[in-house]
């Protein structure tokens, strides 16, 4: 190599890391971005994702204030509807669940619940949304909802049942052109320390699923989840499929996850932005945006699956 040449990698290289530096300190970091081709044909879908708003939490209304706080920022936001990720109780309160009701009635939008692994199957069912395992359609998307929770447990679940019940949706999207996004509470992907280590272990489903998407990996575009209260954080290591955690609107924790990912102990994407919070997610042309909205603040970060 002579000694323009490497002169002119080195530029390109000291020029790249300046971009770096500079997007690292702006407001709306983009991570990890990479296009997402099976959304070239989808026309541009916004929407509010939210998770474990904990209510009850420390017996007191401070998990009710943010839900509150959330709901007003939500109504002067763009986005057709909101999927909540889960937890939407502390600690399985019955009573809680009927002021959840009570607020709820506040948002402007249409709402898309699963349950945690705080939210009672039973109670759920009765007082939440009757059907927990559902689909609903939005411009060209299949957003298809089911519960992968226990109460008596961290990690997740994924009966055969439920792999049945999803093949047949996926199935049907793709026989009606429909892309798809899955929701449920706890991750799939498997994570350890420092990570917290909760996810579906390879003989509770995880396996089964990830056959499932392989088959259908051209119409799958992503896999939502709540629980670890530790921001957007997630994966894109399988075919095109984004694999995302969302931030809690109740409390959120630092792990350290960005110094770990930074010295490679840890994989995936992750937005250092802690504050109680949701996610304004923007899909379509080839994209799948996730900016963060820290409750009282502006936007802060921002992942995007486009290169």
């Amino acid at each position: 190599m002579n000694d323009n040449n490497s002169m002119t990698i080195n530029q390109s290289l000291l020029k790249r890391r300046e971009f770096v530096k500079t997007m690292a300190t702006s407001g709306a970091m983009t991570l990890c971005s990479r296009h997402l081709s099976a959304a070239d044909g989808l026309k541009r879908l916004s929407f509010i994702v939210v998770s474990d708003t904990h209510l009850g939490r420390k017996d007191n209304q401070s998990a009710e204030r943010n839900w509150l706080k959330a709901i007003a920022e939500i109504n002067s936001l763009p986005g057709r509807f909101v999927l909540h990720l889960g937890d939407v109780v502390d600690g399985g309160r019955a009573a809680q669940y009927s002021i959840y009701a009570e607020t709820r009635k506040l948002l402007k939008k249409p709402i898309h619940e699963i349950p945690g692994n705080h939210d009672p199957a039973d109670l759920f069912s009765k007082l939440v949304v009757k059907q927990i395992d559902r689909t609903v359609d939005y411009g060209g998307v299949r957003f298809v909802l089911f519960n992968n929770s226990h109460r008596d447990s961290h990690d997740g679940f994924i009966t055969a049942k439920q792999i049945k019940w999803l093949d047949t949706q996926c199935k049907s999207a793709a026989q009606e052109s429909l892309k798809v996004v899955i929701a449920c509470h706890v991750p799939i992907h498997t994570n350890r320390n420092p990570d917290r280590g909760w996810y579906v272990k390879p003989t509770e489903g995880q396996q089964a699923f990830y056959k499932l998407q392989h088959r259908y990996s051209e119409h799958i575009l992503a896999c939502f989840h709540g629980h670890f209260h530790n921001g957007i954080r997630g994966w894109r290591d399988k075919h095109q499929m984004v694999e995302s955690l969302f931030p809690s609107i109740c409390y959120n924790q630092n792990r350290g996850l960005k110094d770990h990912i930074d010295e490679g102990k840890a994989t995936g994407f992750f937005v250092d932005e802690l504050r109680p919070g949701f996610v304004l997610a923007e899909l379509g042309h080839g994209r799948l945006v996730l900016r963060y909205k820290p409750l009282g603040d502006k936007m802060s970060g921002e992942y995007s699956a486009q290169w």
